[in-house]
């Protein structure tokens, strides 16, 4: 009996980060950019936020790239129930830094893997808490200044210098932080037959 063969993998992204993430698992895959509005909807949650995104990033690319399995994902961070996502500049991430200090934070980060053959897609949102200590003005300013975490939700890299500004990380898995939950995203990839345990 013939057997079909395994889909590729394409990331919805050109996130240098997500790409990386994705590199661990040794499979073989391709990035595109979606092109989609991530504006928030009116009294939408940081959860519902993300999992509309992951998907939609998914779905945009979904018409291109027959044969594919789709990696869609987006990650919002949550002050004072306050949505954030990139700075973009020294002053947002210095004020966003601010905002965080002292506090305990928490991170969603959406996942979207969908089949662009038959339109399926299953979507989940992974939590991530970070705990930052107290922070002086000084020490804030000079992270931002040495790390430049302008593309980064949250305004810090938590696999680089940004492990400086926390008391304690909580969560199911460390990726997830950075962008892409690769515990999930291999759980789903394993439904599709995708293992890279088993590639040799």
């Amino acid at each position: 009996m013939q057997t079909m063969p395994k889909k590729k993998i394409l990331l919805a992204s050109t996130s240098v980060y997500r790409r990386a993430l994705l590199e661990k698992t040794a499979l073989t895959f391709s990035c595109a950019a979606p092109d989609i509005d991530e504006t928030p909807q009116v009294g939408e949650s940081a959860e519902d936020l993300v999992l509309r995104l992951a998907e939609q990033k998914a779905r945009n690319l979904a018409d291109v790239y027959p044969g594919h399995l789709i990696i869609g994902s987006d990650q919002v961070c949550v002050i004072d129930q306050r949505i954030l996502g990139k700075p973009h500049t020294f002053d947002n991430a210095c004020h966003q830094l601010h905002l965080a200090q002292g506090k305990q934070v928490r991170f969603y980060t959406g996942l979207c893997l969908l089949d662009s053959d038959s339109g399926q897609a299953e979507v989940l949102c992974e939590h991530f808490d970070v705990h930052f200590r107290a922070l002086s003005d000084e020490e804030i300013a000079g992270y931002v200044t040495l790390e430049q975490p302008y593309d980064c939700a949250g305004s810090f890299k938590c696999e680089g210098l940004g492990i400086s500004l926390f008391e304690k990380l909580s969560g199911r898995d460390p990726n997830t932080l950075i962008g892409l939950p690769l515990i999930a995203l291999l759980a789903l990839l394993r439904k599709h037959g995708i293992n890279p345990l088993l590639q040799a």
